[in-house]
This record gives structure tokens, sequence and C-alpha cells, in this order.
């Protein structure tokens, strides 16, 4: 008896992991493109009966005092929204077990423990979870409470992803942050007392940042052996406040290179080894969530412009929940939170696999590509051995990897594996 293989057919579904997007923010970073909505600036329109404002509430335990939060019909109001969104898309996942969540944003923490413990509670009440699922939350040391943390962490969150992104003050106020230094090392400590593992993000090639800016902020990061870092090269994105009115002395790309270069050893001294792109992590503390992403994984996104990669059989498909809040909610409540899907072609899955998978300096196993593409090796023979003659990738019999040079010029070496449509 023949078998026919059709093409593209995948024999086994990959990981699924869960994103939720809680879109709202104290105040819009001016690098910041993702779909984020200020607190304090958010209007009602007047034609919708539905649209409830935002408030204040009052911190408890804070000696700075009151700190601005969503209203608690709000957040009941969008918790209502996620759930039905996760109702109406069970059947595209039914009967497979979530491997990861992360609750991302916007700024989650802004959110009431009470308001995460009912989240955590609605997934956990219609999704199966892997035995040692990892539970991120996005936390920023703007909204840090004391025992805030804490709470997080009784309502299921079992990782914290911090946003420092600098210890130094000047620093903080060039990149629109609306915590301090003090605030910062305050989050810091209170997540290393309620969480094995957290992250902290960091940001270099600053406005006006030296080397010795950047030693400093570095070492102050490391003094809390933290599990895991995160550096990333501040950079213009379109669509934001710095694309179009860029800060000044922003050191120059020669600048950015030795700052990482130091950053790369600094961490290495420290116990850190870097396994992605932009991620450093202790033994046992790599990010499950984003290595799933960046393994060609799947995940549903729900909440707010989240996006979702769902294989089949038979393809693979994209999905993008409407990005307006308010327009989310309406949409989620009527059982169509999706705005667009689109099905990956088979022309594309190569340059979708490898623009993830080469940010790991591990790189992929070559089998892998095949199971997670439905593509046999094949199909990428020829830009393998362009970025091999070009030194920007290495392989074996089982793997493929960026080199050092590949690393540096990692775009270019993503490139090699687009194809035309």
């Amino acid at each position: 008896m023949i078998t026919l293989h059709r093409p593209g057919a995948l024999q086994a579904l990959p990981p699924l992991s869960l994103y939720v997007h809680l879109p709202w923010c104290l105040k819009k970073c001016p690098y910041c493109d993702f779909n984020s909505h200020e607190v304090l600036s958010t209007k009602t329109p007047a034609a919708s009966s539905h649209t409830i404002p935002l408030v204040p509430f009052q911190g408890n335990g804070d000696k700075a005092g009151a700190k601005p939060g969503l209203s608690p019909a709000l957040e009941s109001q969008y918790l209502d929204a996620l759930c039905a969104d996760l109702e109406s898309a069970l059947p595209q996942i039914w009967g497979r077990r979530i491997h990861s969540i992360f609750i991302g944003g916007g700024t989650p923490s802004l959110f009431s423990p009470e308001g995460i413990d009912r989240l955590l509670a609605d997934i956990r009440a219609r999704l199966a979870y892997d035995p040692d699922c990892e539970v991120t939350l996005e936390a920023n040391p703007g909204t840090f409470e004391k025992d805030r943390f804490k709470a997080f962490r009784q309502a299921g969150v079992n990782r914290l992803s911090i946003g420092v992104q600098s210890f130094d003050d000047a620093k903080l106020k060039a990149l629109g942050r609306v915590h301090n230094r003090a605030q910062a090392i305050a989050a810091v400590e209170e997540a290393q007392s309620c969480f094995d593992t957290f992250n902290l993000d960091l940001m270099y090639a600053l406005p006006g940042q030296s080397q010795a800016d950047l030693d400093a902020d570095l070492q102050q990061a490391l003094a809390f052996t933290p599990p895991h870092l995160s550096l990333y090269h501040l950079t213009m994105e379109p669509n934001t406040r710095f694309a179009t009115q860029p800060p000044k002395d922003l050191p120059d790309d020669d600048t950015a290179f030795d700052m990482l270069d130091r950053l790369i050893e600094g961490t290495g001294l420290a116990g850190l080894e870097r396994y992605e792109i932009s991620a450093y992590a202790r033994k046992g503390h790599r990010a499950m969530h984003n290595l799933n992403y960046w393994q060609f994984g799947d995940y549903l996104g729900i909440g707010a412009g989240a996006h979702s990669k769902i294989s089949f059989p038979d393809r693979i498909v994209r999905q993008v929940r409407w990005r307006e809040p308010q327009a989310y909610m309406t949409q989620a409540q009527q059982g169509q939170a999706c705005s667009n899907e689109t099905v990956i072609s088979l022309k594309a899955r190569p340059f979708e696999y490898m623009l993830n998978a080469l940010r790991l300096k591990e790189g992929f196993e070559l089998a892998r590509f095949t199971e997670r593409t439905g593509l046999p090796i094949t199909s990428i023979q020829q830009a393998m051995q362009e970025a091999e003659a070009k030194g920007l990738l290495a392989r074996d019999l089982q793997r493929a990897w960026p080199t050092e040079k590949g690393f540096d010029f990692l775009s270019d070496l993503q490139a090699l594996f687009l194809q035309e449509e």
C-alpha cells in the first residue's frame, strides 16, 4: 500500500503556548511600538454606551501614595472579553495541552492581583496545563506596590519579567519611563523574595550613555543575581515618537557594538549564558515561552491586538485580534475577536521558521525544520550553502547554527531564506 504525503502536511503538532495581552500602560513610552494605550489619556467615546472610563485606584502600603490603574468595572469587562475570546478559540486547539502562558502588554501589573487570579482561574477551567507550565507576567516598577508581586505569585504566576530598562534616573527620564532608580531596585528586591525565577529587561545604546554608564547599569542588575536577563539595543521603531523625534546623543554603531561586547563579557563572567540574540540565563532558567516562539512552536494569542500561530495537519495559520481595546471587547463578546486570519504559504514557511530559529545560539535541529514546517530540508539547502559560504552559518549532520559573524549580522543571515511568492 502506497501512502501519499501531501506537500506541507504536518505529521505532528508542535507545543502550544498561550499569550494574553493586557493593553494599558500608565504612559506610552516614546520607543514602544507595541499595542499599548495610556491609562490617563484614554477617552470615553460618547457614542458607545459600553465604554467604561479609566480611574485612579489607591495603592496599599506604598509610601509614594496612590497609583493609577484601571477601574474595577473596566478590569472586569476586559476579563469577561478574554474569557469569551478563549471560549471561541477552543475548537481550534481542543485536546492540546498548554506549554506556557505569558501575560504581556501594555503593563499587566496594572491589573489587580484579584483580576490576575480570576484570569488564570478562567484559563485553568478551560485548558489543560503541562505539569511544569511556566506562567509569566510582565511588570513595571512604576506599578510596584509592597506585597503586590507576592499576591501575583499566590494567584498562580511563577515567573516575573520586570521592565527596568535602566537604573540611571537620567536615562530613565530620556526613555520616558514612569519609574526611577529607587523604585526599580525596590521592585527587583520584592521579586527576589517572591519568585524563584524572574527576568530583568535592560536597554543599551541609550541617549548620552557612556561605557561607564553601561557598566554601572549592568553591575547593578547583576548584583541581584537574576536568573534571566534580556538586553535590548534601543532602536527607533516606525510609528513611535522616537521615529519622528529621535533623541539626541545616541551612541554610534561602533560604540553600540562595543557595548554589546561588554555586556556579553560581563554576563558570562556572572554565570549567565547567552542562548538567544537578546537573552541570557542561568542553567534551568531559560524562558520556556520565548523558546517556543523561537522553535516555531504554536501560540494562541487572546486580548486586544494579540497574534496567534496555530498549526493543523494540513495548514498553518496566523491570526490577529482587534487592536483597539473597546472594539476588541465588543467583538469578543460576539464571538468575533479575530479581525483577520491568513494561511502561511509553503514558500513563506522556510523564512518564517528561520526568522525565529536563527535567533538561538544553538540554532536548530535539521529534523525539527521538517517537523515544524512540513517541508524537506532540501527546500533550504541552497540558502544554507550560501550562508555557509559567507561565514554566517555552520552545521553538522544534526544541527545548523549561526556563527559569531552570523549573530552580528543576523538580519543578513535570515534574509537568505526569504523566497519570492
